[in-house]
């Protein structure tokens, strides 16, 4: 199994357009410590041939001329991908914009829970994914899901999604409803990611609210994982002047403290931890600052785009 890391960052990438922050200044300067990211996303095949994307993010089309495994060859059709389909973890914007990249009548399949596929079919505007091409599969949560070739061919990856601990997009929060603001158990998923054989090889997932018991037992002793790694602190974009939500505000876990990712999974033993979806203001952007480090300590590592792994 192939997986190269597309983009890294969180929504906005890094650095974002409008932020001026400390971190954000040392990616425009070109230092070699504060490498820029684009926005999160996987790409995912058995073969190396056959690729599926596990989120879309606004950046695709500048990912997808970054990484030659994901555009057609010469002796390809005139009219060819790679990209065989796309697996959608939630609605959020830096999750779903750049399907619209994938509009020009080209073959492949949309995986997505029901909910999230509704929010699409709501939206006029992923009306040009043409259906005639475009084929919607609906995950149910629990259920192996393979991922087909366009032909319908099996590729030996299979994915189990998961609910996880989170929150409503962006975009489609109702305060009217209470304090989920509408939140249903499909709007953020995970994705236990299998070979055909039933063999377990990763977990992807970017966007995680809280450790709960049954999430720590389910990641227990897992090969590999990739985990949100948005803030490292709940307040930091509050503190530093950037923003006006918390972490746990967005639906994300942080990084440090008693209740923080590092030490949720201290005793879980997971083998390989990688970091993904990291926002602008996390210090752990920066190869050279004590974040790092103490990430490093903890045998943790930091995405970045680019990153390929083969297992």
């Amino acid at each position: 199994m192939y997986i190269r890391v597309l983009g890294s960052a969180a929504g906005g990438g890094y650095p974002q357009w409008n932020c001026n922050h400390p971190n954000s200044r040392r990616a425009r300067t070109g230092t070699p410590q504060a490498r820029p990211r684009t926005q999160s996303s996987l790409a995912v095949s058995a073969d190396g041939k056959r690729w599926f994307l596990f989120n879309a993010s606004p950046d695709l089309r500048r990912q997808i001329d970054d990484n030659p495994v994901l555009q057609p060859h010469a002796d390809d059709p005139l009219r060819y991908s790679p990209i065989q389909g796309v697996v959608l973890t939630n609605a959020d914007v830096d999750h779903i914009a750049g399907l619209l990249n994938l509009r020009e009548s080209q073959p492949l399949t949309l995986y997505g829970t029901r909910r999230v596929l509704e929010v699409l079919a709501s939206n006029t505007v992923f009306n040009v994914l043409n259906p005639r091409f475009v084929r919607r599969e609906s995950l149910t949560l629990e259920q192996p899901q393979s991922l087909l070739t366009t032909e319908g061919r099996d590729t030996g990856l299979v994915v189990v999604p998961f609910a996880v601990p989170g929150k409503v997009a962006l975009w489609l929060e109702d305060e009217s409803k209470g304090a989920d603001f509408g939140s249903v158990q499909e709007d953020t998923i995970a994705l236990e990611v299998r070979a055909a054989s039933g063999a377990l090889r990763f977990f992807y997932i970017p966007g995680c609210a809280d450790m709960t018991p049954q999430l720590a037992a389910r990641l227990r002793g897992a090969p590999l994982l990739f985990f949100d790694g948005t803030l490292w602190t709940d307040d930091e974009m509050v503190r530093d002047g950037v923003g006006i939500k918390t972490g746990r505000r967005m639906g994300h876990m942080s990084l440090s403290g008693k209740q923080g990712t590092l030490e949720a999974f201290r005793s879980l033993k997971v083998r390989r931890k990688i970091f993904i979806h990291i926002n602008t203001t996390n210090p752990i952007l920066l190869e050279d600052s004590p974040e790092r480090r103490a990430v490093r300590a903890d045998e943790w590592e930091v995405s970045y785009d680019g990153m390929e792994l083969e297992l």
